[in-house]
């Protein structure tokens, strides 16, 4: 059960369905579902990430690491800190935030970096939506003298050094659906029904062959394995995502946090209704036509897809792990048994075993590491490689 929608939830949903609506007719009555998720995330002044609503946090859809518990922002800065004390310091290293939510995970970051580096770091975000900005100023603003060390960009600056980091933001790529027939891959997308929006396979006079093509090549040797009926999601936009951050990186590393899997594992027979999921008021749910514009929509990653882009790219793979092997060599245990109060050890707890639990974001969780240039050491990653099975 969904909780009501205010005034201004209604009208706001209206108008996105509204141009959802449009886009379909506008396509001959069939729309590939990457294009209707393109435009429902990213639409601008309507899309889920382009309106001026709360997303992250009790107030929000979904909780992500850096809200979950305030140990996630300073345990990943040590892999952070890692690259940045390797690098020449006539470099001017720095980090790029890509995607920052609601700025959490940034002013803990920072903090923990102004520990361990002088002079201090300059801090990047690359943001696409206005009221996060805001909502990220607002929240870096309490730690003082970062502050005037962060700054937002409108694109990938043309050189960069440093580090490079993304949390969750992989999974809002808008991403390709199919489902196979007789040993085929056949697009799903959006068409009008009696109801409004609805899911429906590819006309056979719609032309989307090289999307097919694409997915097919993707799977590979596996697609012979799936059965008929098979639904998954692929994501055809990670290579030019990845492509343009190998074009901005000189030297440094890439780290990237979030759900999914490698291929094999990802597309397995039993994973035979895919991953994607939506939320709405911390209900999960997986109907992407409920409220449009006004709910998330995600799919899990193919981390072998992304590891094939960043060396096709010229970026070699430094490592691949679960969060909870991440979290846990880098120290989340010692900073559990520090002293403090029982009641904030009890809090600290609750969200530890949230980031570390294989049934809550501990597995699910993944954590891949790309560099250039880069030969240090890079904590997170020794205690539990799984490169190999990518």
């Amino acid at each position: 059960m969904f909780p009501p929608l205010d005034a201004i939830q209604r009208e706001h949903g209206a108008r996105v369905e509204q141009r959802l609506r449009q886009a379909v007719a506008d396509a001959g009555g069939w729309l590939p579902f990457a294009d209707f998720m393109q435009l429902a995330l990213y639409a601008p002044g309507l899309g889920y990430y382009s309106a001026g609503a709360a997303k992250f946090g009790a107030a929000g859809d979904f909780v992500t690491a850096p809200e979950i518990s305030p140990l996630f922002a300073p345990l990943v800065a040590r892999s952070i800190s890692d690259v940045l004390g390797c690098l020449p310091a006539d470099t001017q290293a720095g980090v790029l935030e890509l995607g920052a939510g609601t700025g959490r995970f940034a002013a803990g970051a920072m903090a923990a970096l102004d520990t361990a580096h002088t002079p201090p770091v300059r801090y990047d975000i690359l943001e696409v939506s206005a009221d996060l900005r805001e909502r990220q100023r607002a929240t870096v603003s309490e730690q003082g003298a970062a502050a005037p060390r962060m700054h937002w960009l409108d694109h990938l600056p043309q050189q960069f050094t440093g580090v490079m980091f993304g949390n969750e933001v992989l999974d809002a790529l808008a991403t390709e659906r199919f489902v196979v027939r007789e040993g085929a891959v056949r697009l799903l997308g959006v068409a009008l029904g009696p109801q409004g929006l609805q899911a429906a396979e590819r006309p056979p006079d719609c032309d989307a062959g090289e999307r097919e093509q694409a997915i097919e090549r993707r799977l590979g040797d596996l697609l012979a394995t799936l059965p008929d009926g098979y639904v998954s999601e692929c994501c055809l936009t990670v290579g030019p995502w990845i492509a343009s951050l190998a074009a901005a990186l000189q030297r440094g590393v890439v780290l990237l946090i979030d759900y999914g899997l490698p291929r094999a594992q990802l597309y397995h027979p039993q994973r035979y209704q895919g991953s994607l999921r939506c939320y709405f008021r911390h209900r999960a749910h997986d109907d992407p036509f409920f409220q449009p514009g006004l709910c998330d929509i995600s799919a899990w990653v193919d981390f072998t897809a992304v590891a094939e882009a960043a060396v096709d790219h010229g970026l070699e793979l430094l490592g691949f792990t679960t969060q909870a092997g991440f979290l846990l060599e880098n120290g989340i245990e010692s900073l559990l048994a520090r002293d403090m109060p029982d009641r904030e050890r009890a809090s600290l707890a609750h969200g530890a075993r949230q980031l570390l639990l294989p049934g809550e974001m501990g597995e699910s969780v993944k954590v891949m590491a790309l560099g250039r240039d880069y030969d240090g050491p890079l904590s997170g990653f020794r205690l539990q490689d799984l490169s190999g099975r990518l």
